[in-house]
């Protein structure tokens, strides 16, 4: 129809012509699993349903009345995640233009997603066979009772499952955000509140899956195993040397959040600069305007890159932060001669398990009216909304932390231990909830920080760039005193909780950490809620902004993109802060399991020994290469989307004046095949450093008669590359998110509003910014755990 109103010249003004927009999908984009339960009868899956949930049932019977109880919360909170998508579900789409909009951003994100998860598979499974060849030609673990095989083909398995499950965490993201976006759309058009409330349910769909599958996981493996390996029986494994085996399951879920990371952060960031430099810089169009060439690859990018690789980090972090508790647990539990340790190494199940039923009581205070006593025509702020249900979950999770850690913890041998470990548990939620409030101040433009900024963009570019670095740098101080006071305070209460072994030294110092660890992430649902919410509040700004809706619509959708914006910068704070404290715990594992497999103590790394403090420096190297590596691929993809977008202006100069089409699909092809090339070399040397480094020194110890040499310089690279890590990801988090709302900030009219000189210069902050919060920062998180995981399941190798 357009081709033969272009043959007769009979074009008419765009707006009042059928807004249509591309089919980018070539066939069927829905994972195989999903296509092939979907085609199956409805009575036919019950009964599979009701033969799964009855083996499951019966393993978990078989193990620990514990697990059955984390089996029955998470199949639950699975139950509430359906009711609530189909609550968003049901819900109208608005006009069809928006529908066509929605339409073709869901088709370029499950394209992109297909291709991009189909090439982290087969990278998983060469992994896989990788480290199989080296569990089966590596020392015997004698006093764990099972042979190579064996613990082989376990180790591959709980790899290969975690990398499923992280991958299904991704696609969930993904899957409800692309159909939400455009029911906020609709919704925006006739109440704020509406359209707040869709966008924290979707998000909180999937917090709830990601949450209840991290948790779900790591209960079933651990219930299999024990069942198979018939644990605890005379002259079979220990149950506390049980959660060892898990490792693999967190190697496999950063494995792929870190490829999904990288390869999603990419996508989303080239797109979002290219399409600003041109769109907002040169040619002084709006953000999300239909005329610019780059807006569906950069609403498509939203998806790929926030939604479904938050997803994965964040079902990383748990999985990671638990399997880690848990080996604690189990040492200690052993070093104290504690009767039963089941409660010690199931405890991290049980809070995640209340996690999911308090950040649901969260998501549910959220109403879709309007709080008693609000003015008539003031919009309220959706900040203060996500506040109120956050504080609601953090009220009830010190509640559940209490009375957990009395169930769980409690010992004959320390009656009072629990205690100490519930003030543990205390200061983590403390923390989590410092640190929120400290990115906040330093993201939101209700502060100073972020206004000090874009004060600085009114004298130019380069003022406001020098502003933006030395905000980010100065962001670094207070995290980085949180953490160390939490780490000391819980170690501390840990120490004195009156858990001693069989020679009298306290030993819950680390357990303490790991508790703190579990309080700070108790909250983990609610928050990857708020961090949902961000996306999709953007992508249905964007929807509003292509389809020429009322500016009182847009200017609703504009509030929550500005609280969006906040709330995925507070989420990368949390996520940094407990990706600090779950390294802390992934490192004293590692010491754990090299001492186990080296038969002798292992408990510190001396860094004057010269090749110990190389393995440091290489460590910190590591951080800088990989960020500088991460950046630049956002820098040249971008570049090839300025170039074409460029090009669409220059060769279709009726684009401007809507009576011609942009060709949207080229820039999504060119950010969709660009970022899955671009996202391998950073990924690989992340993935391929600790190991070199480890075998390495390993074969420099063996000839100089230091047999614990390769482990050691492993521990120094992994303490020094979290240290650099933690700081450099909190410097890029918070320089981007303070660049990127000192824009939002002049775009409400401050400064001179949009199209000013000051405008100008902050869109040049954002574009700078842009890979330093959504492709460099957030991967740092996954690569700090994913070096720690990878050293857990390749220790063997290091001696």
């Amino acid at each position: 129809m357009m081709d033969d109103a272009m043959e007769t010249g009979n074009l008419g003004p765009y707006q009042d012509r059928p807004r249509t927009f591309p089919n980018m999908r070539s066939k069927t984009t829905t994972p195989m699993m999903f296509r092939v339960l979907m085609r199956m009868n409805i009575r036919v899956l019950f009964v599979l349903l009701f033969l799964g949930f009855g083996a499951i049932y019966y393993i978990g019977a078989s193990t620990s009345p514990i697990i059955v109880f984390v089996f029955t919360i998470c199949i639950i909170s699975f139950i509430l995640s359906i009711y609530l998508t189909k609550w968003v579900l049901a819900k109208d789409e608005g006009p069809p233009e928006m529908v066509q909009i929605s339409d073709a951003i869901r088709d370029g994100a499950e394209g992109f997603f297909k291709t991009q998860y189909g090439t982290i598979s087969k990278m998983a499974f060469l992994l896989a066979l990788v480290i199989f060849g080296i569990y089966m030609f590596r020392p015997q673990q004698e006093s764990s009772g099972i042979g190579r095989l064996t613990s082989a083909s376990i180790t591959v398995f709980s790899f290969l499952l975690g990398a499923l499950c992280s991958g299904m965490a991704g696609y969930v993201g993904m899957w409800v955000s692309v159909r939400a976006n455009v029911r906020v759309s609709s919704a925006a058009r006739r109440s704020a509140r509406e359209a707040l409330q869709i966008a924290v349910r979707a998000g909180g769909f999937s917090a709830l899956v990601v949450v209840g599958m991290a948790v779900i996981g790591v209960a079933i493996l651990y219930a299999t195993f024990y069942v198979l390996l018939g644990v605890d029986s005379p002259g079979s494994m220990k149950v506390t040397d049980l959660p060892l085996l898990l490792v693999g399951y967190g190697f496999g879920a950063s494995f792929v959040a870190l490829f999904a990371q990288l390869g999603g952060g990419i996508y989303t960031k080239a797109a979002d600069v290219g399409a600003d430099l041109v769109g907002k810089v040169e040619q002084g169009i709006p953000e999300d305007d239909p005329r610019n060439p780059a807006v569906i690859a950069d609403l498509v990018g939203d998806n790929v890159g926030d939604c479904a690789a938050r997803g994965a980090d964040l079902f990383e972090s748990i999985a990671a932060e638990i399997i880690s508790a848990m080996i604690l647990g189990g040492t200690m539990a052993q070093r104290c001669k504690i009767e039963d340790p089941s409660g010690f190494i199931l405890f991290p199940l049980v809070i995640h398990s209340f996690d999911l039923v308090i950040s649901s009581v969260g998501i549910f205070s959220i109403r879709g009216t309007r709080d008693p006593g609000v003015i008539g025509g003031i919009m309220e702020d959706p900040m203060m909304i996500l506040q109120k249900g956050y504080s609601v979950t953090i009220i009830l999770a010190v509640v559940t932390f209490g009375l957990s850690t009395r169930w769980m913890l409690y010992t004959e041998q320390a009656p009072s231990a629990w205690l100490n470990f519930a003030l543990c548990g205390l200061v983590g939620i403390m923390t989590a909830y410092i640190f929120v409030w400290i990115t906040q101040y330093y993201t939101d433009y209700k502060h100073e920080p972020v206004r000090k900024l874009a004060l600085a963009s009114s004298t130019g570019h380069g003022t406001n760039i020098i502003a933006g670095v030395s905000l980010g740098l100065e962001s670094t101080a207070l995290p980085v005193l949180v953490i160390s006071v939490s780490i000391v305070s819980a170690y501390w209460l840990g120490q004195t909780s009156g858990l001693v072994d069989e020679t009298g030294n306290p030993t819950g110092g680390l357990f303490g950490t790991a508790v703190a660890t579990m309080g700070m992430l108790s909250t983990a649902a609610y928050v990857l809620t708020m961090d949902m919410f961000g996306p999709i509040a953007d992508n249905a700004g964007g929807i509003v902004e292509m389809s020429q809706q009322p500016e009182s619509v847009r200017e609703i959708t504009d509030v929550l993109d500005a609280a969006g914006n906040t709330t995925k910068a507070t989420t990368k704070g949390f996520a940094i802060g407990s990706a600090a404290l779950a390294s802390f715990l992934l490192f004293s594992a590692y010491m754990d399991e090299v001492a186990t497999f080296a038969h002798t103590t292992f408990a510190q790394v001396d860094i004057a020994i010269p090749e110990v403090f190389v393995g440091g420096l290489l460590g910190s190297m590591l951080i800088f290469l990989f960020s500088a590596w991460a950046c630049a691929a956002v820098g040249r993809t971008a570049q090839e989307v300025v170039n074409e977008v460029r090009r669409q202006f220059i060769e279709r100069p009726g684009i401007m004046d809507y009576k011609e089409k942009p060709d949207y699909g080229r820039c999504v092809a060119i950010v969709a095949s660009a970022s899955l090339r671009e996202m391998i070399k950073p990924g690989a040397l992340a993935v391929i450093s600790p190991i070199f480094i480890g075998i390495v020194f390993r074969i420099l110890g063996y000839y100089t008669g230091h047999p614990l040499l390769g482990a050691k310089v492993v521990a120094a690279m992994l303490m020094f590359a979290t240290v650099s890590g933690i700081l450099m990801a909190l410097f890029l988090n918070t320089a981007g998110g303070a660049w990127d709302n000192a824009k939002k900030y002049i775009e409400t009219g401050a400064l001179g509003g949009k199209g000013s000189e000051s405008h100008k210069a902050a869109i040049t902050g954002d574009t700078v910014g842009d890979p330093f919060k959504d492709t460099a920062g957030p991967s740092l998180h996954v690569l700090i755990k994913m070096l720690a995981t990878i050293t857990l399941v390749m220790a063997p190798i290091f001696l």
